[in-house]
C-alpha cells in the first residue's frame, strides 16, 4: 500500500478551491453579522 504521489498532485488544485469556499462562506456570514450588528445595535440598560 503505497501513496499515489501523481493522484495526490492532482487532487491539490481541487482541495485549493474547496478550501478557498470555505474561507469566502466564512467571511461573508461574518459580513452579515456585522451589517446586522450596525443595522439592529444592542439597546443597552436603561436605569431610572
Amino acid at each position: 500500500m503505497g501513496l499515489n504521489i501523481a493522484g495526490f498532485m492532482e487532487t491539490l488544485p481541487i482541495m485549493g478551491f474547496g478550501m478557498l469556499g470555505i474561507f469566502v462562506v466564512m467571511i461573508v456570514i461574518y459580513l452579515c453579522i456585522r451589517l446586522l450588528g450596525l443595522l439592529f445595535p444592542e439597546k443597552g440598560e436603561q436605569t431610572k
